[in-house]
């Protein structure tokens, strides 16, 4: 079964996703791994990786899954926010929802990613103004647990998820 990885990755965290599916599913049967906006060519299913962006995939990555058709797709990506499943759901709905009818989802898996150290910078500086702010500094200990992520049993959960198609 050939297949193809297709990813947007601000940070790196989305592409240390693909090149361990890339490992998962091996070299031999891979036609195309790297960023979108080239012209893939025709496989049996499609890896397409995120980051998340405002709840919902990059513009660069929306604009690819818009251009497909008649393919079997598997969704990964990342969020700075982690830890709760619904979460995760919900930017996947939002994802697919860049997907014509006429694609078929086989798969997911989303996990939580570090993010820049300007994020923790402007947190900080918005707990300076309000030191009381209990969800500012929810934030930065978010950002603080973001940091090891994808971790090992991050990339084992998603091997194991590919490794069911």
């Amino acid at each position: 079964m050939t297949y193809a990885v297709v990813y947007a990755s601000a940070t790196g965290n989305t592409k240390m996703l693909a090149e361990e599916i890339r490992r998962t599913r091996g070299e031999e049967t891979c036609a195309y791994f790297g960023t979108a906006g080239e012209e893939i060519p025709k496989v049996d299913l499609v890896f397409a990786g995120f980051w998340t962006d405002k709840g919902d995939c990059s513009e660069e990555l929306a604009q690819f899954l818009e251009g497909l058709h008649n393919r079997k797709v598997f969704l990964f990506g990342t969020a700075g926010f982690g830890g709760a499943e619904e979460y995760f759901a919900r930017i996947l709905e939002r994802v697919k929802g860049h997907l014509a009818p006429d694609n078929e989802v086989v798969g997911t898996y989303m996990c939580q990613g570090r993010m820049p150290q300007s994020v923790r910078t402007r947190y900080e500086g918005m707990l300076q103004q309000n030191p009381e702010d209990e969800r500012m500094k929810a934030m930065i200990e978010n950002f603080d647990r973001a940091l090891e992520h994808p971790d090992q049993e991050d990339l084992e959960r998603l091997r194991r998820a590919v490794e069911k198609l």
